[in-house]
């Protein structure tokens, strides 16, 4: 029987911290790529220390990124990452975007994996990888995600726009928060505890920063549910004013349970930053989402977990499960069945259906890619609801 009451924690981290740096540089590239060619295929993995950016992986896509014999334009794609880094802000002697130095390490897509992959005669694409992704939505909120980490970005989102359009000039980009939310009867109904670090301009006290600080975690919460004074937290070492990639080495892929659902669902293992829609650890667990969402919107559970099987090379799913956690209204049987006809879960058909061979991920990178807002120019595509009268037409 599960717990009815209990204390449950999420974290999420800035756009500023180096694993984000890193996530967003790749994405950012995989942008660049699609912008060019919407067949082209990226994995970009992004490595950032003090004054450092390099970047490696496999890339096929058009010029003048990569000639068709798989040379890479070094220029082109360092002036990316020192774009991203900019926009960031950072401007700070051991970590600037025009004075890093960016080593190019990205190179033309192995055979191997172009020959799993591509469609070719009567054969479909298939996954670019096998692995396992999971999607999952509930009725906590209103976006359909779990309390505890859509207030946990909301902090740091609103943060970094203040610092970004000028109000808090204090701030600097590096940051992290964790909100630790109680439950009661299943259902969260405040917060226990908030934790706030983030980096910021010399001469700021604790204080000064935790006042600074104070609106956005307020504003982030419903009202009523902040946590007690003494449960609240900000700067906890006393200052933070080294930080980024100066402070802490970053990676891609690192921060995989900050992108979905804060540890309130499984996560296959998979990251999603710089790996284009072929690779189904990022295009299937975006398909996931979509599907557990549309059943929580159509009122058909509370909550639910979906998750999808692949096999490299392979188009078809090799499993559909469905979980609705004791909360359903229809058999689980029977919606796997349902959401098997309303989508083809072929790693084109996700492509296709959710329209991801665009530019569009750069944006994704930080704050979650669930629980967004779907764009007009189709970012967040697999947050859009539109199987909801389908799902309740096939089970009315």
């Amino acid at each position: 029987m599960a717990r009815a009451d209990y204390l449950f924690t999420s974290e999420s981290v800035s756009e500023g911290h180096p694993d984000k740096v890193c996530d967003k540089i790749s994405d950012a590239i995989l942008d660049a790529f699609l912008a060019g060619d919407p067949v082209s295929r990226v994995a970009c993995e992004t490595l950032v220390t003090t004054n450092k950016i390099v970047l490696a992986g496999e890339v096929r896509g058009p010029e003048p990124l990569v000639s068709a014999s798989g040379v890479v334009n070094v220029a082109e794609i360092a002036q990316i990452a020192r774009g991203v880094v900019k926009e960031i802000g950072y401007e700070q002697d051991g970590f600037h975007w025009r004075d890093c130095d960016v080593e190019v390490l990205l190179h033309g897509q192995s055979p191997d994996i172009a020959m799993g992959v591509d469609a070719s005669g009567n054969k479909d694409e298939g996954a670019g990888d096998q692995g396992i992704m999971f999607g999952y939505a509930c009725t906590e909120t209103d976006v359909l995600m779990p309390a505890p980490i859509h207030y946990s970005h909301a902090i740091l989102r609103t943060m970094a726009e203040a610092r970004r359009g000028g109000t808090e000039p204090g701030l600097r980009p590096d940051s992290k928060s964790q909100v630790t939310l109680r439950y009661h009867n299943g259902k969260p109904v405040g917060a226990a505890s908030v934790v706030v670090s983030t980096q910021h301009a010399e001469g700021l006290s604790q204080n000064d920063v935790r006042e600074i600080v104070r609106p956005y975690v307020t504003a982030a919460l419903p009202e009523g549910w902040m946590c007690p004074e003494d449960e609240f937290y900000v700067n906890p070492t006393g200052q933070f004013i080294v930080g980024g990639p100066d402070g802490d080495a970053g990676l891609t892929g690192r921060k995989i349970i900050v992108d979905t659902y804060g540890g309130a669902a499984p996560h296959g293992g998979g990251a999603f930053s710089g790996k284009d829609p072929t690779k189904v650890d990022r295009s299937a667990a975006y398909a996931a989402r979509y599907l557990a969402k549309n059943v929580v919107a159509a009122g058909l559970a509370e909550r639910c977990t979906i998750q999808l099987a692949y096999a490299i090379g392979v188009s078809k799913p090799l499993s559909v499960y469905v979980n609705t956690h004791e909360t359903g209204q229809v058999d689980e049987d029977k919606l796997s069945d349902a959401l098997r006809q309303l989508m083809d879960l072929s790693p084109r058909g996700i492509r296709e259906h959710l329209r991801l061979n665009r530019p569009i991920y750069a944006r994704s990178a930080a704050y979650g890619h669930f629980g967004r807002k779907v764009a007009a120019d189709g970012g967040f595509s697999w947050e859009d609801t539109d199987l909801v009268g389908d799902l309740r037409a096939a089970f009315s």
